[in-house]
């Protein structure tokens, strides 16, 4: 039987991708480009592009400037207000939920490498730890892309959003397109995706006579 050391790559190849797709998670989680508005004839929107991301929206403008910032104005989308779009308030729960289970994937793959490089005798323990990576991968990857798909629809369906006065946007805009927080949430799912998808493949790989041969061969060689 092949022994771990020899197929390395694999087993590392899976969990830097599940560390990649985290990554993306936590940098979509950051950005104000979930989606892009176009409009004009605004007085206060000099720019006239406004981005609306999964926790606030801003635009660039000379008249209109948040405390803090240099030429733009930004407001605060909460969860529980009237306005939010369920697209825009499942983002915000379903991709903070991915966050969080995709750094359990993670832990999940480290334990499996360590109880793997350490010499574990017992391989359920290291197949435990590559069908946990695998699983929570996988679910991360589902939950990163409901909002993807849903967010997605309503742009190519022109869905506006009612924003509140304060917010000193227009009713709809002349159009708008996805932003780049989608290109992140769509790396982070192909990630996730191909890291559970591997990692479950590789607990198949881990079979009770890998580590009874291993051991065997301790035995016969005590000097090597």
């Amino acid at each position: 039987m092949t022994y771990l050391a020899h197929t390395a790559h694999v087993q590392f190849g899976a969990l830097w991708m599940a560390f990649i797709g985290w990554t993306f998670t936590a940098v979509a989680l950051g950005l104000i480009q979930w989606r892009v508005w176009l409009v004009s004839g605004s007085d206060v929107i000099t720019s006239g592009v406004v981005w609306v991301g999964l926790w606030r929206t801003c635009f660039n403008s000379h008249t209109e400037v948040s405390e803090g910032l240099a030429i733009m104005h930004c407001k605060f989308i909460s969860l529980t207000e009237t306005f939010t779009p369920p697209e825009v308030a499942a983002g915000q729960v379903l991709m903070l939920l991915s966050l969080i289970v995709g750094l359990c994937g993670n832990a999940g793959g480290v334990y499996a490498m360590r109880n793997a490089y350490f010499g574990v005798k017992e391989y359920s323990c290291v197949r435990l730890g590559f069908v946990v990576t695998g699983a929570f991968c996988l679910l991360a990857a589902v939950m990163s892309l409901i909002p993807l798909l849903w967010n997605l629809s309503s742009v190519v369906a022109n869905q506006t959003i009612h924003f509140p006065p304060e917010f000193r946007l227009p009713q709809a805009p002349e159009s708008q397109h996805v932003g780049s927080l989608d290109s992140a949430s769509f790396y982070q799912y192909t990630h996730c995706l191909s890291s559970g998808h591997v990692s479950l493949n590789l607990s198949t790989f881990f079979e009770p006579h890998f580590f009874l041969d291993k051991n065997s061969a301790k035995h016969q060689h005590p000097n090597m």
